[in-house]
């Protein structure tokens, strides 16, 4: 058994089971992936895809189990790359970070002008998803570690720490009838079109504050993950938006008000994510401690090896 044999079946199955898009990526031919596939195969004995014809239609259960290894194994080899390169390229490389739209965009910016400012020679990747995707990310190796605005339970090789704590705040276009209230209740928002992140039957944070309040659930009649495609549909006109407070811009959003809505809904939290296994470089360390002043390198550690999520907000 080779490495390469498994690296062409894992990058089989990231292709969505496509050999010529995997065969690109790998700079190598169809048939030769197909050929390392079929000698990995009969080594183990076992079919590790479910074929129709010439074409792969899905992963085997022997070959799930394989996967499952497969990345692990990968995951440690790219650790024990970072460690040779920790010591032979200290201050240069590589850094990916998944996360939120709204981190990205809103939150970030300083921390990565700080970050250059240290690390001038190392290459950062900012890779805005959705929460459930931000997460995967982690978990996958396909991001170093992440900043996400929830916390996935699904994945339990991962650790979560809890962060900056963020609140939400109401939006509406200059000129509406909410706009001109100097503090707004659940009553106003039970009566109007909100325009938010998720559903309303999927926003716990909106199901906790009209939960017992006697009111009618709003409807929630457009989501997206991206708080420039909300404003973009308050504009015009379409409803009242429910959103990250870090998201609005006072300079930029001028043709918008925003309304502080902390005394509706509980504050969140935002989570530095990072993968249990992981080896870290010591700029991801210092990109972490950058986004949260206060946060050690040693409590970042202890977080990795305890079972339990611990709150380091400061």
């Amino acid at each position: 058994m080779k490495l390469q044999q498994l690296r062409y079946f894992l990058e089989v199955y990231r292709c969505n089971l496509n050999i010529s898009e995997a065969a690109e990526i790998l700079f190598t031919s169809q048939p030769g992936i197909s050929k390392q596939i079929k000698l990995l195969e009969d080594e183990l004995g076992v079919q590790l895809f479910v074929r129709h014809g010439k074409r792969i239609v899905a992963v085997t259960p022997p070959g799930q189990a394989v996967l499952e290894i497969a990345e692990r194994i990968f995951r440690d080899v790219q650790s024990i790359r970072n460690i040779g390169t920790e010591f032979a390229e200290q201050d240069s490389g590589r850094l990916t970070i998944a996360t939120t739209y709204t981190q990205a965009r809103h939150v970030l910016p300083p921390v990565v002008a700080e970050f250059f400012q240290q690390y001038p020679k190392v290459g950062l990747s900012l890779v805005p998803a959705e929460p459930s995707a931000v997460d995967r990310m982690v978990a996958e190796g396909l991001a170093d570690f992440a900043i996400n605005s929830e916390a996935d339970a699904r994945h339990s090789e991962l650790r979560h720490i809890s962060a900056r704590a963020w609140n939400r705040c109401v939006l509406v276009p200059q000129g509406h009838a909410l706009a001109g209230k100097e503090r707004i209740g659940l009553a106003d928002l039970s009566s109007v079109p909100l325009i938010g992140y998720t559903e309303a039957g999927q926003d716990t944070a909106l199901q906790q504050a009209f939960s017992g309040s006697g009111l009618t659930l709003p409807q929630v009649v457009l989501s997206s993950m991206d708080a420039g495609v909300i404003k973009t549909y308050v504009r015009a006109g379409l409803g009242v938006g429910l959103l990250a407070d870090a998201a609005y811009d006072q300079q930029r959003d001028a043709d918008l008000v925003c309304l502080p809505a902390d005394h509706l809904f509980k504050p969140s939290f935002t989570y530095i994510v990072v993968r249990q296994d992981a080896y870290l470089r010591n700029y991801a360390y210092d990109f972490m401690q950058l986004y949260l002043p206060g946060l050690t390198r040693k409590r970042i550690e202890q977080a990795l090896y305890e079972p339990i999520r611990e709150d380091f907000s400061i």
